[in-house]
């Protein structure tokens, strides 16, 4: 049996979420996707509130993975708590609320997702992303497809992540850069890969905000509001075609919907 698997990479702010609400579910249907995990830690500008993980859940998002903004909006606190399908980074201190990981049944099939964060260039106080993974991998209850969302910076440590889990897990994509790479591979060992799924928000934007606020920070501006760009968007990730044999990828899409 095959599973198609759909990852959408961070939906930056309103105008990213409406785009996501508007074309995911038709392309779920067009790709026949079984499964589909969201990216929405920057839904919110920085952050993500209790109304719009709702609306992500509406628009057709079987799970939404956070990163180094998880609690940049404290309102998301007890939903973290309370939704199983609403995870922040694993490698986050026991003491952080919610969890990193969970196993779903799909019925003929399981799934679980992991939610990692980065420390290269972070610079957040979370564990080594590679051994809270492994520990994840050893010690949690097997599933027959292993997805993770690997939240980081450096393209360095995303690709070394990668070979690092090949073999162990089903898929692995990056997000937080924002531009979806033209990498995406199935590793030696099964484990489909890119390195950035890319972001759901505006085109003409720096990484989700205004062009001229990006430019003016370089030059060493006043520094201005995080806020998304206006103008038209995109939503793009990339698809997995899983093997329930092997639990191994067969296929993999890059996603640009606009």
């Amino acid at each position: 049996m095959e599973i198609r698997v759909l990852a959408i990479g961070d939906v930056v702010g309103e105008t990213g979420a409406d785009f996501l609400a508007r074309h995911l579910r038709p392309l779920r249907q067009e790709k026949r996707v079984d499964f589909a995990v969201v990216n929405g830690e920057n839904v919110a500008g920085v952050g993500l509130v209790p109304g719009q993980a709702a609306m992500l859940f509406g628009a057709g998002a079987d799970v939404i993975t956070l990163g180094n903004h998880t609690f940049d909006k404290q309102q998301i606190i007890p939903m973290l708590e309370d939704n199983r399908y609403l995870l922040r980074p694993a490698n986050y201190t026991d003491l952080a609320p919610g969890r990193g990981t969970m196993l779903y049944d799909c019925g003929r099939y399981s799934i679980r997702v992991i939610s990692l964060q980065g420390r290269c260039n972070l610079n957040y106080n979370c564990d080594n992303p590679f051994t809270a993974a492994d520990r994840i991998l050893k010690n949690e209850e097997k599933a027959t497809f292993t997805l993770v969302d690997f939240h980081a910076e450096a393209t360095s440590e995303k690709l070394a992540m990668g070979y690092f889990l090949d073999g162990r897990i089903s898929a692995l994509w990056g997000t937080h850069t924002h531009v979806q790479t033209a990498d995406e591979q199935i590793l030696p060992g099964g484990t489909g890969y890119i390195t950035d799924a890319g972001m759901t928000g505006p085109i003409r934007s720096v990484i989700g905000i205004p062009v001229e606020n990006s430019i003016s920070g370089f030059l060493g501006g006043v520094r201005r509001p995080h806020q998304p760009a206006p103008g038209p968007c995109a939503m793009r990730g990339v698809l997995y075609t899983l093997d329930s044999a092997t639990g191994w990828c067969t296929q993999i899409e890059r996603i640009d919907v606009r």
